[in-house]
C-alpha cells in the first residue's frame, strides 16, 4: 500500500510505526472472513480492511469525522484478522495509532465523554471497584438484567496457600478479576503450590495499563505500565541474583498487554529496558503447566466425569498466537474437552466493548453459546475474566477459568 503521511505524523515514533504497517497490507481482504463485525454488518468499513484505509485517510491529512470514529469503536480488537493476515500487518498496533488521532479530533458526545471517563477512572482502581462490586452483588436481585449482566455471583476464594518454596513466580492480581471472581488467582495459587512453586503478589502493582491504553487515554496507560514494573522490579532481580522465574498472567486480556511492555515502552529512556525485561518474563498459566504436565496427569488423570468445551480468548489465540496449549494440557491430564465450532471468533466481551457497544457484544455472545452448547456440555472453561463473565450472563450452563477445573479436582 502506498502511503503519503501528513507532517503532524509523519517523523513520529508512531507515525513511522503507522506507515510500515500500512505498507505492509495488500489489500487481499482475507481479514474480512474471519471478521465478527463484518459477518454481523456486512459493511467494508466494519472490517479490517475498510477500517485499514479510514485510518490512512486520517493519517495522510484527511479530517476524521464521527462516522469515521464509529466504525473504529465498532472494532472489537479481537485481532483475528492477524492470525488470518498473510502479510502479517499489526492491525492492532495500527488500530490503537488510528483511534487516538481520531480521537483528538472528533469531539465525543456528551454521554459517552462520561461513560468512557467513568470505565477507565474506576475499572483501574481496586479501592473503588471492590467494594462497588460487593455493593452489587448484595443487591443483585433487585437489578435490571442489564446490569446484573456485568455482576457476577458472588464467589468464595477459598484459602490462600501459606507454603514457602524455593521455586517462585509472581502473579498479576488485576483490577477487576479479584472482585469479580477471586477464586481465580487463589485456584491458580493452590495449584502451583501443589506443584511445590510458590506465586507472589507484589502489593504495589494493579491495572495492566490496558483498559485505560484502549480508551485512547494512552498517557495513563502507560504511567499503570511503569507503576506495575516499579512494583515487580524488586521480585525480577531478587536480593542475590535470585529474582522470580516468571510473572503468571491468569487474565489472557492482561498477558498480551503485559507482554507488549518491552513495545510501548520502548522509547522511555528511564522504562525500555526493564519494560523489555518484564515482557520476556511474562507467561500465560498455559505457557507454564506444560512443563508440570506429567505431574499433574498422577495427580488429577481419571478424576474428570465433566465434560467440557474451551473458549479460547481472543487475547490468547489471536493477541497472544498461543493455540492449542490450553485444550492440550486438559486432554493430556484426562478431560473431555472439545473445541466448539467457528472457535476462532470473539465472544464479544472484549475488554470494555460490552458496555460501549452492547447491542453487537450480545449478538456476538449468543452467537459464541449456541455453538459452545451444542455439545451438551457440563461445563465452559476459558482463560478470560471478560469472556468468563460475559459468557455466563447468556447461559446457566457454570462457566469457569480452566484452573478453576484443576483445582477444583486437586482440593477434592
Amino acid at each position: 500500500m502506498q502511503t503519503n503521511l501528513a507532517d503532524f505524523i509523519k517523523n513520529t515514533r508512531a507515525g513511522k510505526e503507522a506507515d510500515a504497517i500500512l505498507r505492509a497490507c495488500v489489500h487481499c481482504g482475507f481479514c474480512t472472513a474471519t471478521c465478527p463485525t463484518y459477518q454481523l454488518l456486512g459493511d467494508e468499513l466494519d472490517g479490517p480492511r475498510g477500517r485499514i484505509y479510514l485510518i490512512k485517510q486520517v493519517l495522510e491529512g484527511k479530517p476524521a469525522s464521527a462516522k469515521t470514529q464509529s466504525h473504529l469503536d465498532r472494532c472489537l480488537t479481537c485481532r483475528n484478522c492477524e492470525s488470518t493476515c498473510p502479510s502479517g500487518v499489526e492491525y492492532g498496533r495500527l488500530l490503537d495509532i488510528g483511534r487516538k488521532v481520531v480521537e483528538d479530533q472528533v469531539p465525543r458526545p456528551v454521554a459517552q465523554q462520561l461513560t468512557r471517563k467513568l470505565l477507565k477512572e474506576f475499572l483501574p482502581r481496586p479501592w473503588l471497584f471492590k467494594p462497588a462490586m460487593a455493593a452489587g452483588q448484595l443487591l443483585r436481585p433487585l437489578l435490571p438484567r442489564k446490569l446484573k449482566n456485568k455482576i457476577p455471583e458472588k464467589q468464595d476464594a477459598g484459602l490462600l496457600p501459606r507454603r514457602e518454596h524455593s521455586r517462585k513466580m509472581l502473579l498479576l492480581d488485576g483490577c477487576v478479576q479479584p472482585a469479580m471472581s477471586p477464586n481465580i488467582n487463589r485456584a491458580a495459587a493452590r495449584v502451583f503450590d501443589a506443584l511445590e512453586v510458590q506465586l507472589l503478589v507484589a502489593p504495589k502493582a494493579g491495572c495492566c495499563g490496558a483498559i485505560r491504553y484502549h480508551l485512547n487515554d494512552q498517557a495513563g496507560g502507560l504511567d499503570d505500565m511503569r507503576r506495575n514494573i516499579d512494583a515487580w522490579w524488586p521480585y525480577v532481580i531478587g536480593s542475590n541474583g535470585n529474582g522470580v522465574e516468571a510473572i503468571v498472567m491468569t487474565a489472557s486480556g492482561c498477558g498480551v498487554t503485559v507482554k507488549e511492555y518491552g513495545h510501548l515502552l520502548a522509547a522511555d529512556a528511564l522504562y525500555a529496558v526493564k519494560a523489555k525485561a518484564i515482557s520476556a518474563l511474562t507467561k500465560d498459566l498455559s505457557e507454564i503447566l506444560p512443563e508440570f504436565e506429567i505431574e499433574l496427569q498422577q495427580k488429577l488423570r481419571g478424576k474428570f466425569p465433566q465434560r467440557v468445551v474451551y473458549h479460547p480468548p481472543c487475547t490468547l489465540q489471536h493477541g497472544q498466537q498461543i493455540r492449542g496449549k490450553v485444550e492440550g494440557l486438559l486432554r493430556g491430564i484426562g478431560v473431555d474437552v472439545q473445541l466448539c465450532a467457528d472457535s476462532h471468533l470473539c465472544c464479544g466481551s472484549a475488554g470494555t466493548y460490552s458496555v460501549l457497544q452492547s447491542e453487537l457484544s450480545y449478538r456476538l455472545r449468543d452467537n459464541k453459546l449456541e455453538k459452545l452448547q451444542a455439545s451438551q456440555p457440563d461445563m465452559i472453561v476459558s482463560a478470560n475474566i471478560g469472556c468468563l463473565t460475559h459468557l455466563q450472563s447468556g447461559t446457566q450452563t457454570p462457566v469457569r477459568h480452566w484452573i478453576e477445573l484443576l483445582d477444583q479436582v486437586l482440593s477434592s
